[in-house]
């Protein structure tokens, strides 16, 4: 899988009523080597958008982003696709105009917890069976993506405050400042 198959299969498992699920039988399917491939661009991707300011903008939406929830959110934002999740990179304001109830989750939020883990799980079914957490399983997964280059990613420092973020995104802080998701 490269990096345009994976966009490719990215764009397919956005028609599907559960992402995750769909991404996890798709790539167990295809095998170990393309479950790798597929988490080594998932997990690349993660850590390129692992910024502060698209921190500052996922706050602005949701009224608040703890660690967690902003890891949510990139895998939300992986799993709307390579225009999205490019547009996005490049200029935060772009979620103003993208953000509508479809595209979002249950409680209407721009989050996928379950993307996070898709890669890992395929991984764990194809050599456990199933996906029941094992540490083994995952020590392993880490391993051989660091051997394909995986880098691991430093904290950030977030640059700015919360009193910024109206001046840093006005259009989102109109949408979203005063009455955010959720």
């Amino acid at each position: 899988m490269d990096k345009q198959e994976f966009w490719s299969f990215i764009e397919s498992s956005k028609e599907q009523e559960n992402q995750a699920e769909w991404v996890i039988e798709r790539l167990v399917e295809k095998g170990t080597e393309e479950v790798l491939d597929f988490e080594l661009f998932f997990q690349g991707l993660m850590n390129e958008s692992y910024q502060s300011r698209l921190w500052a903008a996922a706050y602005v939406l949701m009224g608040g982003c703890s660690d967690d929830a902003f890891d949510y959110f990139r895998g939300w934002l992986i799993g709307q696709g390579e225009a999205v999740y490019n547009k996005t990179l490049n200029d935060p304001e772009y979620l103003a105009e993208y953000i509508m109830d479809e595209n979002l989750d249950e409680e209407g939020f721009p989050q996928n917890e379950d993307l996070l883990s898709a890669g890992f799980d395929a991984y764990t079914v194809i050599k456990t069976g199933d996906t029941e957490w094992d540490a083994d399983i995952y020590d392993e997964l880490l391993e051989v993506l660091g051997a394909r280059g995986l880098q691991q990613v430093e904290e950030i420092e977030l640059e700015w405050e919360e009193e910024d973020l109206e001046q840093m995104f006005p259009v989102l802080w109109e949408r979203f400042g005063e009455d955010p998701l959720g």
